[in-house]
C-alpha cells in the first residue's frame, strides 16, 4: 500500500468511485471496506498479519450496472495491479493455452509493468538529460571521438563548450528538428521465435520465457537513422532502461502483486452448476475446483518467481439469471463471503449516467465532434429524452444496462459524426426534437430497435 491510501478512508474512497459510476451504493461501501482493510492489515503487528486474509466480495447485477467499472477504479484509486478475467473462458470448447494458473501470471506482468512504469517517470528527467547529450554528441563530436556524456572530466577543444551551449538552445527550440542522426536501436527480430509464436497451442509465458533465454545469448542491435526529436525518444528509452534497478522493481512488483493485487471474475455464474441443467455442469464445476487453490490463497510459479495469493482481493460478478450464487459449489461460496446486489439501471439513472461523470458520454462526444470545430450543447429535455429512450429499449429488448446509451448516442450523433468535417465551424443544439427526429421511428419499430439499437 502506498502512503497516499493513509487518507483513503471508505468514505473517501465511496466519493472518488461516484465521480465515475452512478448508484450502487453497497456495491461501493463493500469495496471501500475492502481496500481500507488492506491498509489496517499493513498497520497490524506481528505474524498476525499473515493470518488477516481479505474478503473476496461477489457482486449480483445485469450487465452495464457498473460491475467492472466499479472494481477498476477502484483499482486505480489504489494504483494496485489489476486484472480481469471472463470464467467463461476456460469451459470453451477448444480453448487452449491457458490455465487457470495464467490469471496470477498475468496479474504479476501487470504487476511489473506497473512499477516499471512508476519507476521510469522518476528516472525520465535525468533520461532525457543524458539522452540530451548523447544527442549533441551525436551532432558535435569531440575531437578524437571522445564523448561529453562518457568523459566529462577530459579537456574539452576551445570553443567546443560555447558551440555545444548554442547547439544545445537550437536542440531545445526546435530548429533541429529536420536533422538526421544516427543511433544504435536493439534489434528485436528473431525469425526463431516468429515461428515458435505461429505454432498452435504455444503457451505466452514459455514463448515469453524462450524469448528471454534467447535473447539474453545474443542481443543484436542495429543502427538507424532517425530525425532529431524520434532520436532523442528513443534515446531517453534507453538511458531510462539504464536508470532503473530492474531487479528492486521486479521484487516491488511481485510484492505488490501478493499485497495490493485485484482479479476481478466476470461471467462466475456461466460456471454455476445449476441442478436443473444437464451437460455441461462437469466441466464448470471442474472450473470452479481449478480456480478454488488460488481464490483460497496458494503458491503459483511464475517467470519473476513463486508468488502467494493469499492475500489477493478477488471480486466476482455475474447477472445470475440462469443460476444462483448458492448453485456454485459451497467450497468457493465461502471463498466469497460478501455478497452486493447492484440493482438494474432507470431512466433517471441514464440521466445522471449522462450528465455527472467526469467522463460523461455526453461530454465524450462534444469533445470529439469539437476537434473538427463543431461545437454541440445538450439542453437538460434532450438529455431527458435520451435517456427514456434508452431505458424504453432495455425493457423492450435486451436489458444492456447503460451500456444501451452508446449505441443509442452512436445512432442519434452518425450524420454528425460523418459530415462534421465538410460542416465547418458552427454551434448545434442537442434538442428532444432533435432526438425524436432521429431517432423517433427507429424507436417505434420494435423489429429495428433489437437489431439497431
Amino acid at each position: 500500500m502506498t502512503m497516499a491510501e493513509t487518507d483513503l478512508t471508505p468514505a473517501k474512497i465511496v466519493e472518488e468511485l461516484d465521480r465515475y459510476v452512478v448508484g450502487q451504493r453497497d456495491a461501493k461501501r463493500a469495496v471501500a471496506v475492502a481496500l481500507r482493510n488492506r491498509w489496517r492489515r499493513q498497520q497490524v503487528p506481528g505474524d498476525l498479519r499473515d493470518e488477516i486474509a481479505p474478503k473476496n466480495i461477489i457482486m449480483i447485477g445485469p450487465t452495464g450496472v457498473g460491475k467492472t467499472e466499479i472494481a477498476r477504479r477502484l483499482a486505480r484509486l489504489a494504483r494496485a495491479p489489476f486484472l480481469k478475467v471472463e470464467a467463461s473462458k476456460f469451459t470453451e470448447v477448444g480453448y487452449v493455452g491457458r490455465d487457470v494458473d495464467s490469471i496470477v501470471r498475468d496479474l504479476v506482468e501487470v504487476a511489473v509493468k506497473l512499477v516499471r512504469d512508476e519507476e521510469a517517470a522518476k528516472v525520465r528527467p535525468r533520461a532525457k538529460e543524458a539522452a540530451e547529450e548523447r544527442i549533441l554528441d551525436l551532432l558535435l563530436p569531440r575531437a578524437g571521438g571522445r564523448s561529453f556524456t562518457d568523459r566529462p572530466d577530459e579537456p574539452a577543444a576551445v570553443g567546443s563548450d560555447a558551440t555545444r551551449e548554442k547547439l544545445r538552445t537550437m536542440l531545445r527550440d526546435g530548429r533541429l528538428d529536420d536533422r538526421e542522426v544516427e543511433i544504435e536501436m536493439a534489434d528485436d527480430a528473431n525469425p526463431l521465435m516468429s515461428v515458435l509464436g505461429g505454432q498452435p497451442g504455444m503457451d505466452e509465458n514459455a514463448l515469453s520465457g524462450l524469448k528471454e533465454m534467447f535473447g539474453s545469448f545474443n542481443r543484436k542491435t542495429k543502427r538507424q537513422k532517425l530525425k532529431v526529436p524520434q532520436a532523442w525518444v528513443a534515446l531517453t528509452t534507453q538511458e531510462v532502461e539504464k536508470l532503473i534497478d530492474h531487479e528492486a522493481a521486479t521484487r516491488e512488483a511481485v510484492r505488490r502483486a501478493e499485497n495490493a493485487g485485484i482479479v476481478f471474475i466476470d461471467e462466475i455464474d456461466k460456471i454455476a452448476t445449476n441442478r436443473d441443467r444437464h451437460g455441461g455442469d462437469i466441466s464448470r464445476e471442474g472450473v470452479q475446483r481449478d480456480l478454488l487453490p488460488i481464490v483460497e490463497g496458494s503458491t503459483v510459479t511464475t517467470k519473476y518467481g513463486p508468488v502467494r495469493t493469499d492475500h489477493v482481493l478477488f471480486i466476482a460478478a455475474g447477472a445470475f439469471h440462469m443460476s444462483k450464487p448458492s448453485d456454485l459449489i459451497p467450497e468457493m461460496q465461502g471463498r466469497f463471503p460478501i455478497r452486493v446486489e447492484l440493482t438494474p439501471l432507470v431512466a433517471d439513472d441514464f440521466v445522471r449516467i449522462l450528465t455527472e461523470p467526469q467522463n460523461a458520454l455526453t461530454r465524450q462526444y462534444a469533445a470529439l465532434l469539437l476537434t473538427d470545430g463543431i461545437t454541440i450543447q445538450w439542453t437538460p429535455e434532450a438529455v431527458k429524452e435520451l435517456a427514456e429512450i434508452a431505458a424504453d429499449v432495455n425493457r423492450r429488448t435486451n436489458d444492456i444496462g447503460a451500456r444501451r446509451l452508446h449505441t443509442v448516442l452512436e445512432r442519434l450523433l452518425d450524420d454528425l459524426l460523418y459530415n462534421a468535417p465538410d460542416i465547418g465551424v458552427q454551434t448545434i443544439p442537442i434538442t428532444p426534437a432533435y432526438v425524436r427526429e432521429r431517432l423517433g421511428a427507429l424507436v417505434a419499430d420494435e423489429d429495428l430497435t433489437r437489431y439497431i439499437l
